[in-house]
């Protein structure tokens, strides 16, 4: 017998959006096309990149979680975010949903560093390196001696998303991830791997991984493994295949 108690099935993760205008590409985690499972989304009306970057999610909370469960009653069995810095409401957020929260892409760190040999470490590129702070690391799990880089003052990856432009130069965002990595990579000898913090980053993560040799890990890594758990892949099984 099937058990019901949703709206929608066949979906196991819920997506928290910002509310935004800019343009996003394959390979953003807001183009539906990026993914090769369904989800759920919801914009989180009120929450914007500026506010949640630069000012302080915690005081969207209450936004989150009503949204976050809609989410749930709709038929969601997981929750994420399309922006890294919500790491701050973890904690919050999981605990009034009553399901597996993953906001962040930043708590994957940890997990990542383990994977490192003795004398490498996990570091991170942000979308903001001025405003993410150690209470960011924290919330996500991530030791405070992690390295940082980020996009900011470059060309126009930061400005346009950031500023939420109705029109972004997309080649241009692409160089500016090259230039941050590799001065990541200059600037950090003993990097072995980088997390990509923000959600926009991900069509990118193969250039990060061409221009710098190094394992490229981000939110498009983090809800597929996610995924994977929430609804794993079935086998058929063969009673009869004399392997058993």
């Amino acid at each position: 017998m099937e058990r019901g108690g949703k709206t929608v099935f066949g979906a196991a993760v819920g997506i928290l959006m910002l509310e935004t205008r800019f343009p996003r590409i394959h390979g953003d985690m807001g183009n539906a096309m990026t993914w090769d499972f369904p989800l759920h989304y919801k914009v989180v009306r009120g929450a914007n990149p500026e506010n949640v970057v630069r000012g302080n999610p915690k005081e969207l909370v209450e936004l989150f979680v009503e949204a976050g469960r809609d989410l749930v009653a709709m038929g969601a069995d997981g929750i994420t975010t399309n922006c890294g810095f919500l790491a701050l409401i973890q904690d919050e957020v999981k605990q009034a949903l009553g399901v597996p929260v993953a906001t962040s892409s930043l708590m994957q760190v940890p997990m990542v560093q383990t994977l490192m040999p003795a004398g490498k470490r996990c570091g991170i590129l942000t979308i903001s390196k001025a405003t993410l702070t150690p209470a960011h690391l924290q919330a996500a799990g991530v030791p405070p001696d992690t390295p940082i880089a980020g996009t900011d003052g470059l060309r126009c990856f930061t400005r346009d998303i950031l500023g939420d432009a109705p029109e972004i130069d997309f080649a241009a965002c692409r160089l500016d991830m090259i230039d941050a990595a590799r001065a990541m990579v200059a600037d950090i000898p003993d990097l072995g791997a980088i997390v990509l913090e923000c959600t926009n980053m991900v069509p990118y993560a193969r250039d990060v991984r061409k221009a710098t040799g190094l394992p490229v890990f981000s939110i498009h890594s983090f809800v597929s493994w996610f995924q994977a758990g929430l609804l794993p892949k079935g086998f058929p099984l063969e009673l009869d295949d004399p392997r058993w």
